[in-house]
């Protein structure tokens, strides 16, 4: 019985500091852990929203890079598109000069020919026209003796 009894007292002496326990605990419950518990859900509600706004953020951004890349292929298309055109126009100009160049080449070798055969006709004119003269220019040498030469010796 002794033990009980000690145990009664024991017990009666711990009431008070039970009582301050759970009025420690109230108090820290109220005065502390209530309001972090508040900060930890605001806090946690901040960075949902944060993170949804940042995801849409990141959304529209890839949107813009979307349209940024697409208007930049498409300004290469028209670019690449003007100097096809320009390189083609060159190239028009290239040949309609060398067609013109080749034209005119043709010209001066026909008008070169057209001048030899003049020449070639009027050399050979002039040639029937000294046939006599060279023909008996030729029979002349060949039949009068040859002249004596100063030294001599005979040419």
């Amino acid at each position: 019985m002794e033990i009980l009894r000690q145990l009664g007292e024991l017990f009666l002496q711990a009431v008070p500091t039970v009582i301050i326990v759970f009025l420690f605990y109230f108090f820290m419950r109220w005065a502390f852990f209530t309001p972090i518990q508040k900060a930890m859900d605001e806090r946690r509600e901040r960075i949902e929203g944060a993170r949804e706004e940042a995801a849409r953020a990141k959304a529209e951004a890839k949107k813009e890079l979307d349209a940024y890349n697409e208007a930049l292929r498409k300004a290469r298309g028209e670019i690449w598109a003007e100097q096809e055109a320009a390189r083609q126009a060159i190239l028009d100009e290239r040949a309609r000069l060398l067609k013109a160049m080749r034209s005119r080449a043709q010209e001066d070798v026909a008008a070169g020919k057209k001048k030899i055969a003049e020449e070639t006709a009027a050399a050979s004119a002039e040639i029937e026209r000294n046939i006599p003269a060279l023909a008996g220019e030729i029979a002349r040498m060949i039949l009068e003796p040859p002249a004596p030469s100063p030294g001599g010796w005979p040419r």
